[in-house]
């Protein structure tokens, strides 16, 4: 494989850094605090095409690869994981996955209110007693004529309580991932209600949510592929949300390393720059190099999703290595500053934060071992 950017991938990721540094690095912090995202955001995001960053021109967006789609969620990632998070899940868990099991009229409705962010898309499938084991999931759909009524919980729902759309997985039949359907629900809809959830360890300004679904009347052409389809069309959406995610991984690895390089050459100890100290040298050296494999690794699964091939492996091994080295190196980083990591004056302490919730979210570090595990034996841990 051929992992050299072109020049327009170049100036792709140029650019991403550039409006980053104006729109993102200066307010993260307090934005932090806060606990909560200027919305104003959502509109620049729009305005620059990265909502709509992998979707076809004809539905409003730029029609980017894979590849071109990592380097925005790398620099977004970079500057702050709760703004890469709106873009992660509005276009890679949701706008891909319209784009690859919509109707065209689904496609025709949704996607340009995607990619224009006037209706955010949220991605409703973990609840509040199945995380890792989707296929329990208990929230109903029963038919009512030519309706379907949707009731249960989402708990954990990225965008939940500022989305206009919800890809929402409920039990429409039967027991197991085979009784699953999904449906494409308006948050506008009467009964659908969302709370935020607040005093996060990481991600403190994205909204997450707890979301209701209270006699959800919803016709059937809102229904997102076959019934039955609800778990393949989950697990699709997780073969693209774990690129995205690897990315965002890979951008917090090289914001702790950019830093730890500024600050070690600035910060002086017996009578020298730290930086010269052979043990400093070594835990940048360690960042340094699982950076790079944690990006060949995401850019692997990206090239093989662009070319047309099934990549549920290589997303899943990109996810948990990017994510563990985010953390690895969110955790180095604090400790390169010492004191002055563990304050917010400096961003490690946020990346840290913000990295330990990748080894969770879109599959535990656990579950990527058992998938990983299941490609090499053939046997399933999961049944």
């Amino acid at each position: 494989m051929d992992f050299s950017l072109t020049p327009e991938q170049e100036l792709i990721r140029a650019t991403a850094r550039e409006f980053c540094e104006r729109e993102i690095v200066r307010y993260a912090r307090d934005w932090d605090r806060a606990e909560e995202l200027d919305r104003g955001l959502v509109a620049k995001l729009a305005e620059t095409g990265y909502l709509g960053a992998t979707i076809a021109p004809e539905y409003g967006g730029m029609g980017l690869d894979t590849v071109s789609y990592c380097l925005l969620m790398e620099e977004l990632g970079r500057a702050d994981s709760s703004v890469r998070g709106i873009v992660s899940v509005n276009l890679g868990l949701v706008g891909k996955t319209i784009a690859e099991w919509g109707t065209d009229d689904q496609k025709h409705e949704w996607l340009p209110q995607l990619a224009s962010g006037d209706a955010l898309g949220c991605y409703a499938l973990t609840e509040p007693g199945s995380g890792s084991d989707p296929a329990s999931l208990v929230t109903s759909a029963e038919r009512d004529g030519d309706d379907w009524v949707l009731n249960g919980s989402k708990i954990f729902i990225t965008l939940g309580s500022w989305a206009g759309l919800a890809l929402v997985f409920a039990r429409s039949g039967g027991e197991g991932a085979r009784g699953l359907t999904c449906f494409l629900v308006p948050t506008g809809t009467a009964g659908f209600s969302a709370t935020p959830i607040k005093g996060k360890l990481g991600l403190r300004a994205q909204d997450t949510a707890e979301v209701f679904l209270d006699g959800v009347l919803i016709p059937d052409s809102s229904r997102l592929g076959a019934k039955g389809d609800g778990f393949k069309v989950a697990m699709s959406a997780l073969d693209n949300g774990r690129i995205s995610l690897a990315a965002g991984c890979v951008g917090i690895a090289q914001g702790c390393l950019d830093a730890c390089v500024e600050y070690t050459g600035e910060r002086r100890q017996f009578g020298k720059a730290i930086s010269s100290f052979q043990l400093v040298q070594e835990l940048l050296a360690d960042m340094s190099v699982e950076l790079e494999a944690a990006r060949l690794l995401t850019w692997r699964a990206a090239l093989l999703a662009d070319s047309g091939q099934r990549h549920t492996l290589e997303s899943s091994v990109a996810k948990y290595y990017a994510s563990e080295v985010s953390v690895r190196a969110a955790n180095a980083a604090v400790q390169v500053h010492g004191g002055y990591g563990y304050v917010d004056e400096y961003p490690v302490g946020k990346y840290l934060r913000d990295a330990r919730v990748t080894t969770l979210y879109e599959g535990t570090s656990q579950i990527q071992k058992l998938i990983i595990g299941r490609a090499l034996t053939g046997e399933s841990a999961f049944t």
